[in-house]
């Protein structure tokens, strides 16, 4: 069966599921056009508020097809590079894209599959997941912005065990550490990732864009320059609508239903 990428809706989540059973939900370009393709719907449709990313099945994601390696090396160089930078728009996506976007993570998240979750603004993850950056163990470095996020979220001695060694870290062990948001029991990961973003989808959708926007910034920005963006941002969600009505609802002590 070939790889592809599920597209369903629960209220206002759109739910993205990577649907390659037979390769343990392994990535490949088809998926990545798909991604894009699909969070590019999302942000124009209002009905949208939320994206989570699950996979089919025991697993979440194996990360890259090793048989589609393989075949690669038989190419030009550059038809990995294309790939690649497919992946990396892909990755790209999830990152700019104005909506949250939460992984729901069941059996195990490796190599690719592991950057990908850790694209997304959530994780949720089984108490029985697994994550692995496993390049190392077939001769590989790793792809899909994953240096670039271990580098930036743990210290460089757990960051380069983790990719040199590529053993395997338990859920538990991520969300001690901050990366993994939720904890779900073996089989609810999708559930509980869905009641996150319920709870997400009852935020104002420009202040939580403007939240996403400004995280992304902030490892490469002076502390000047953030706080000119964080006013540029404040300013602009003020004379919003829903600032009107957030402001209005905590004043009368209700809750608010942003447009």
């Amino acid at each position: 069966m070939a790889a592809e990428l599920k597209s369903t809706t629960e209220g206002s989540t759109m739910v993205l599921t990577l649907s390659n059973p037979g390769q343990r939900n392994a990535l490949g370009p088809e998926i990545y056009a798909a991604g894009v393709e699909a969070l590019e719907g999302a942000e124009n449709s209002p009905e949208v508020r939320c994206v989570v990313i699950t996979g089919e099945g025991e697993w979440f994601c194996a990360g890259g097809s090793l048989p589609r390696l393989a075949a690669n090396r038989q190419r030009e160089p550059q038809a990995q590079a294309d790939s690649i930078d497919a992946l990396h728009g892909w990755i790209d996506a999830i990152r700019t894209f104005p909506k949250p976007v939460v992984a729901a993570v069941e059996g195990a998240a490796a190599g690719a599959g592991f950057s990908l979750a850790l694209a997304c603004d959530f994780v949720v993850a089984a108490r029985r997941a697994v994550f692995a950056a496993s390049y190392s163990k077939v001769g590989l470095s790793p792809d899909g912005g994953l240096s670039w996020q271990l580098g930036r979220t743990v210290p460089r001695q757990l960051a380069s065990e983790w990719l040199m060694l590529g053993g395997r870290i338990d859920a538990e062990r991520l969300h001690a550490l901050g990366l993994v948001n939720e904890l779900a029991d073996a089989g609810r990961a999708l559930e509980t990732a869905l009641a996150l973003a319920q709870r997400l989808a009852q935020g104002a959708p420009n202040a939580l864009a403007s939240i996403k926007e400004l995280l992304a910034e902030a490892p490469s920005t002076s502390i000047e320059a953030q706080m000119l963006r964080e006013r540029e941002h404040f300013v602009r969600n003020l004379h919003h609508p829903n600032a009107g009505i957030g402001i209005a609802a905590f004043l009368d002590k209700r809750a608010p239903r942003y447009e």
